[in-house]
């Protein structure tokens, strides 16, 4: 058993301070105040600082600056010093097929063989987004029909283990909504996003009537189609903006390049607390930044065209920055790093504090500066 003792708990509603969590057989048996610390228990000291639930990372390509499909035991481990105690390593549209199947099959063998605990899922940008959009976009193996006889096979092999498939609705529903039901199908509790698409409003709304709950990286890599010149019509953002029952994925790097801190503060007031869901979107593109205006960020990644491809953060990173852009609370932003992902995606035993959940705990200060990760109810950093 291990008794995390004089933590600053983080609940979801509040604060409880001077309190102990139990974690015992993986699980979290009790918190709170006044709660009695078995003898023979494991002691850990947060020494006043916050405790709360693991970070959700639902959206990273690489950790450490190492692809999850190269090396998945060092990137999952390298996300987990950093407080992500779940990790969706994510496929990109620049892959055909068939490097989907290696690369799902590159995880799942680590994952059979226990090698990956913090493994949760695979996030897919794609197959069938718009080509016109985000990073090495000029590598586009899916640009064209949807055929069935062609994802198919990435579909089945996922299997259950697909969280989350993103995709561009103007493709047409004709076209794609076969495509949501086969993935349905192999895995039923599967979430669709809106991503790298240019969209109007009223054909994102009809994907959400089908089910269509995330949106890929808010306000990045989406464009809108305007009819008359120099007037702005409703697109991706404002249809992610309108729908309450969507969740909007923020990309926080420290100045504000993935999305306009102004941006960051006025998704946080439509969307509210509950709706927010922070990721890395990390990948270790090695192309250079060939605009000098950027070349300062050391949190950003580049395409070899030299185009912003993602980030460097790690979640630590990306709930700091939320902090400082948006002036949310601790909580809130537990909220966003763990407990709305873990909803978004039905991950329904993580992402709280409480009791018959994962133990899955970080300990950090105000600026969320690890000084403990807790996995399965055992300190792992």
């Amino acid at each position: 058993m291990l008794a995390i003792i004089h933590a600053e708990l983080v609940l979801p509603d509040r604060l409880v301070p001077d309190a102990t969590v139990l974690c015992d057989n993986g699980v979290i048996v009790d918190y709170g105040k006044d709660v009695a610390v078995p003898k023979d228990a494991e002691i850990l000291d947060a020494e006043g600082l916050y405790v709360g639930p693991g970070l959700i990372d639902i959206h990273c390509h690489s950790a450490g600056n190492i692809s999850y499909f190269d090396d998945p035991v060092t990137s999952c481990r390298s996300a987990l010093e950093h407080g992500a105690t779940t990790v969706f390593p994510t496929l990109y549209f620049n892959l055909t097929g068939e490097e989907m199947i290696r690369d799902i099959d590159v995880v799942l063998k680590a994952n059979e063989k226990g090698l990956i605990p913090n493994f949760g899922g695979f996030y897919t940008e794609g197959p069938y987004m718009n080509e016109n959009h985000g990073a090495d976009r000029h590598t586009a193996p899916w640009a064209g029909e949807v055929l069935r006889e062609k994802y198919l096979p990435v579909l089945e092999k996922a299997g259950e283990w697909a969280r989350v498939w993103a995709l561009a609705p103007e493709k047409g529903a004709d076209a794609l909504f076969p495509f949501m039901e086969d993935a349905r199908r192999c895995s039923p509790k599967v979430c669709f996003a809106v991503g790298h698409s240019e969209a109007e409003a009223w054909q994102v709304d009809e994907f959400i009537e089908n089910g269509l709950t995330i949106a890929t990286h808010h306000t990045d890599a989406v464009g809108y189609l305007s009819k008359y010149p120099e007037c702005r019509t409703s697109g991706v953002v404002e249809a992610v903006q309108r729908n309450d029952e969507v969740y909007a994925e923020l990309i926080c790097d420290e100045h504000g390049v993935h999305v306009d801190p102004y941006v960051i503060r006025l998704t946080r007031k439509i969307k509210g607390k509950d709706k927010l869901i922070l990721i890395t979107d990390a990948a270790c593109f090695a192309g250079a930044c060939i605009r000098e205006d950027r070349k300062k960020y050391r949190d950003l990644s580049f395409d070899f065209n030299g185009e912003l491809a993602g980030s460097k953060l790690t979640m630590a990173d990306a709930c700091r920055n939320f902090l400082i852009h948006s002036g949310a609370s601790v909580v809130e932003t537990f909220l966003a790093a763990s407990t709305n992902p873990a909803k978004a995606t039905h991950l329904t035993d993580r992402g709280i504090i409480r009791k018959g959940k994962k133990a899955d705990l970080v300990v950090c200060d105000d600026m969320f500066r690890l000084s403990a990760v807790v996995l399965n109810g055992k300190v792992v950093k």
